[in-house]
């Protein structure tokens, strides 16, 4: 190529280099000394940090753990774990224990009203439907009871009056059994006895609240409606109250503000919201509430034992006198009963252990479900 004043001027371009990752090529020209050719220099820069291969790598998010979470973990598991193995223990103690019971009786064990081991015949469908029947009396009383003071403490009361409240219902869950069972043999019987007779004489037309004698008359003496099912159970629902209301109280308080206020904007009255807001999303917590109290009522010993009237047939009339439970009958015979009578008791224990586990973990599957908020319904 030739420049304007005459002279032949030729770009030498240097080879560019094998290709790197570079950021940017830095170039230079440079006029040679005779003034008649230019060259033009390229060079890579200088490698820069981007350039390494070791930071293309993904950094790894994984840390080493302490020694203090080491420690921590290895108490949790050995803590889970040594429950879990109690309760086995348990399971597996009872069923040796009963094993010589069982195979005597077997199947009829569920079936057969009489408790006699020395003579074997022996079961425990008569204390079984006392337990029962106990423990839905307890049911039918708590449930309602318990409800409204959950939301009496979580939706209606200032702070101050709330945390009182708290305290004397979590007090309540700490009075024993036995100051319950003495307060309902020495107090609670003799008040609610005419309140029996009114039930009796009014809706005695329905099975469950008719109180006969042996030839089908209705009776009306007190004599006839002490050590009850419905006393015990009336004695035992206020034992498991506060169980209730604690878990139902705490799924209630979970449920979304924004929810409560985006229905109190819109016009609801309180108990609007509390129906469409609260309740809906409260729902597991409620049932979660009522079996775990549910559970504790089949189990409860002293109370029971300290009011009813043992008797070992299958007893419909809730007002009448006479009941059993299994709890009872274990804590009644337990002293008096010879090896294989004790086998006896074991496996009555071991069929109210299978039942109230079963009572129980279906209640805290429910209440952990219900804690997520899969409950709540705008």
């Amino acid at each position: 190529m030739n420049a304007p004043d005459g002279s032949s001027h030729r770009a030498v371009v240097d080879a560019d280099p094998p290709f790197e990752p570079v950021d940017e090529i830095a170039t230079a020209s440079r006029t040679s000394p005779d003034g008649g050719r230019t060259e033009v220099l390229r060079a890579p820069a200088s490698p820069g940090p981007a350039s390494e291969p070791s930071r293309d790598r993904a950094r790894s998010l994984a840390s080493k753990p302490s020694a203090a979470d080491g420690v921590f973990r290895a108490l949790s598991y050995s803590a889970g774990g040594i429950t879990v193995a109690v309760m086995l223990a348990v399971g597996v103690f009872l069923s040796l224990r009963a094993g010589d019971a069982l195979a005597v009786s077997g199947f009829s064990f569920l079936t057969e009203q009489k408790w006699s081991p020395e003579t074997q015949t022996f079961g425990i469908a008569a204390v079984l439907f006392g337990t029962i029947s106990i423990a839905l009396v307890a049911m039918s009383i708590s449930v309602p009871l318990a409800l409204g003071t959950a939301l009496l403490i979580s939706e209606i009361v200032p702070g101050r009056v709330k945390s009182m409240l708290v305290s004397l219902v979590d007090l309540m869950a700490a009075v024993p059994s036995v100051v319950f069972g003495l307060w309902g043999v020495f107090f609670l019987q003799q008040n609610v006895i005419p309140v029996a007779q009114w039930i009796s004489i009014y809706f005695g037309w329905i099975p469950i609240f008719a109180v006969t004698g042996p030839d089908g008359d209705q009776l009306t003496d007190a004599s006839a409606f002490t050590s009850s099912a419905f006393i015990a159970g009336i004695v035992v629902s206020l034992m498991v109250v506060p169980t209730q209301t604690s878990v139902m109280r705490e799924a209630f308080s979970q449920a979304p503000p924004g929810e409560r206020e985006g229905a109190l904007a819109l016009g609801s009255t309180r108990w609007g919201m509390i129906r469409t807001v609260v309740l809906p999303f409260g729902r597991g917590g409620i049932i979660g509430g009522v079996m775990l109290g549910l559970g504790r009522a089949l189990g409860e010993t002293i109370a029971v034992y300290m009011i009813i009237s043992p008797i070992f047939t299958i007893n419909w009339q809730v007002l009448k006198t006479g009941s059993n439970s299994v709890s009872a009958l274990i804590a009644l015979r337990y002293g008096e009963a010879s090896q294989f009578g004790l086998s006896a008791l074991m496996a009555a224990g071991l069929v109210l252990f299978l039942i109230t586990l079963v009572v129980n973990f279906t209640a805290s599957s429910i209440v952990a479900r219900s804690r997520s908020g899969a409950e709540s319904e705008a």
